[in-house]
């Protein structure tokens, strides 16, 4: 998949699927803006690409899942929100990320 249908998915508001070496091989179009060890599924990447934010999530070791985020404040709470339930799975309690929706 390469860099213009991921950004005409993300414009729809779609989250985007794809497999880890598409994503290696379009990583640099997007500028990343924070990064963030979950401890459990990789590290939670906040990047822009254009004037969007997008959150990459790693659900498995070959798979990227890239949602657009509104604005800074969806950014903050979303990071919040992912790092709250990270730390809940690191726990062990049982908690589930449905990365798709």
């Amino acid at each position: 998949m390469d860099v213009k249908k991921i950004t005409n998915q993300l414009d729809w508001g779609l989250i985007v699927k794809v497999s880890a070496k598409d994503w290696a091989s379009v990583e640099s179009a997007f500028e990343e803006v924070e990064r963030h060890s979950t401890f459990v599924a990789g590290d939670l990447v906040i990047a822009r690409i254009n004037d969007m934010f997008v959150a990459v999530e790693q659900p498995s070791e070959d798979e990227r899942v890239i949602r657009p985020l509104e604005d800074e404040k969806a950014v903050k709470e979303f990071v919040k929100s992912r790092l709250d339930t990270y730390e809940r799975m690191w726990d062990g309690c049982g908690v589930k990320i449905d990365y798709y929706s």
